[in-house]
């Protein structure tokens, strides 16, 4: 197989790739919409399950736009936004609080937990367009491979913390987060930015060579 056809054969895939992103974007909001109503205690510091989860996103959005740049990752974020705040309200009303409510508590609008999902909308919309300026800016001035995602997930994981638990429990109708959000938010963000760095940076530096050597193309343009 000639170079040029390799080339444009990983190129036909681009499609495919892109579709595995969303509907993993997709899963992965749901996911931590749900694990966000269960709360946790952290040596004494409340927290919830969801500050786990999350960070998968922005390892999969710092991937796309390394592989093949920040306009797809961009187009991923467009097409998974709205589906997953559709599905994130329909599961949040099905399990609400943790368990099963029946399908009959679809039949009735849930301010509470469309609230949580629009602030998830917004809070994954902001989070995810501000890493990827973050980590493009910085992959083209930096030639190290580990500064790009760990700078992206200090400040996308925060924009992406503050408008969720501003926008979802700032005057909620649940009293304990509502107490608790502004201590939660924090303890959240650093749950995540610790398994970001810890973890997922790292994570990030074995999944780009084992994903090249898988699809056998080049990155998207790497600085001089």
């Amino acid at each position: 197989m000639t170079s040029a056809h390799a080339v444009q054969t990983q190129a036909s895939r681009v499609p495919f790739y892109l579709s595995v992103l969303v509907a993993f974007h997709i899963a992965l909001v749901i996911a931590s919409n749900y694990l966000v109503q269960l709360p946790i205690t952290l040596l004494g510091f409340h927290s919830t399950w969801g500050a786990f989860s999350f960070p998968f996103i922005f390892l999969a959005t710092d991937l796309t736009v390394r592989l093949i740049g920040k306009t797809a990752a961009r187009r991923v974020i467009t097409r998974a936004m709205l589906p997953a705040l559709l599905a994130s309200y329909v599961v949040g009303v099905l399990f609400h609080e943790g368990h099963f409510n029946g399908w009959q508590a679809l039949g009735e609008f849930n301010t509470f937990v469309f609230r949580i999902a629009f602030a998830s909308f917004a809070a994954y919309v902001l989070g995810q367009l501000l890493d990827i300026q973050v980590f493009d800016r910085i992959r083209q001035q930096h030639r190290a491979w580990w500064l790009a995602p760990a700078a992206a997930s200090v400040f996308g994981q925060a924009l992406d913390t503050a408008a969720f638990f501003s926008i979802g429990f700032w005057h909620s109708s649940n009293a304990f987060m509502a107490a608790h959000w502004m201590e939660i938010a924090w303890v959240d963000y650093a749950i995540k930015l610790a398994v970001s760095l810890l973890l997922f940076v790292p994570a990030y530096g074995v999944a780009l060579t084992a994903i090249v050597r898988a699809m056998g193309r080049p990155l998207a343009p790497q600085p001089v």
